[in-house]
């Protein structure tokens, strides 16, 4: 198959200094295209400003913010069979961007943000016959939050985590995870025990193999 995933957070600047972005490392979305390209799959990493190295035979895309990000994975769509969306795009942005530092006593005490685009939802009718694959890191009951994100993005895998886990999430090696998925509309769920991200990474990469040899 051809791999197109995305992993990392974005940045979202308010000056050349400041920035909006969240706890992601991108352990997990370089876990899913290392696996991939393991079986000898065709990978495309779209990822955004994160301290990893590239894994082995993957082709590897350095976008900046979520608008950036959204452009880069349209741009490829086309080429892929699948994509994997593990980033933690950043849900708002500056209203306002300035080109200079912005000066603390000349600053609002009130910042205006603006809605960033939703990567899922804005591709959703570009689908098509790929797979598409989304991640939900929440905390409390992630479970809830991934079954509506299923639906209503078109999905057909998303992967819940609850991020307030000390052993699970951002900047840690593991993850515990639930696969949710629908098979003639009736939610399928499968709790994954405490694993590595690599061991989570080559169990969705063979849910991948296996949902596409069975639409073959």
């Amino acid at each position: 198959m051809k791999l197109l995933v995305t992993a990392g957070p974005t940045r979202e600047y308010l000056d050349p200094v400041r920035f909006l972005s969240n706890r992601s490392t991108g352990k997990m979305g370089f876990a899913v295209a290392r696996a991939a390209a393991a079986r000898g799959h065709l990978v495309t990493l779209v990822a955004g400003p994160v301290s990893l190295p590239t894994p082995g035979g993957v082709r590897r895309v350095d976008i900046v913010s979520a608008r950036d990000m959204l452009a880069a994975v349209k741009r490829r769509l086309r080429f892929a069979d699948a994509l994997v969306m593990t980033a933690a795009v950043a849900d708002w942005r500056p209203a306002s961007v300035s080109s200079v530092k912005l000066k603390k006593l000349g600053m609002d005490r009130v910042l205006a943000l603006e809605p960033n685009p939703d990567v899922l939802q804005t591709l959703r009718p570009c689908k098509g016959g790929r797979l598409f694959v989304g991640f939900a890191a929440e905390t409390g009951d992630p479970l809830r939050e991934a079954e509506r994100k299923l639906r209503v993005k078109g999905l057909d895998l998303i992967v819940a985590n609850d991020v307030s886990r000390p052993d699970s999430g951002f900047a840690v090696d593991t993850n515990k995870v639930t696969f949710l998925s629908l098979a003639g509309g009736s939610l399928q769920r499968l709790d994954l025990p405490l694993l590595t991200k690599d061991e989570v990474a080559a169990r969705l990469v063979e849910w991948l193999e296996q949902k596409r040899s069975e639409e073959a």
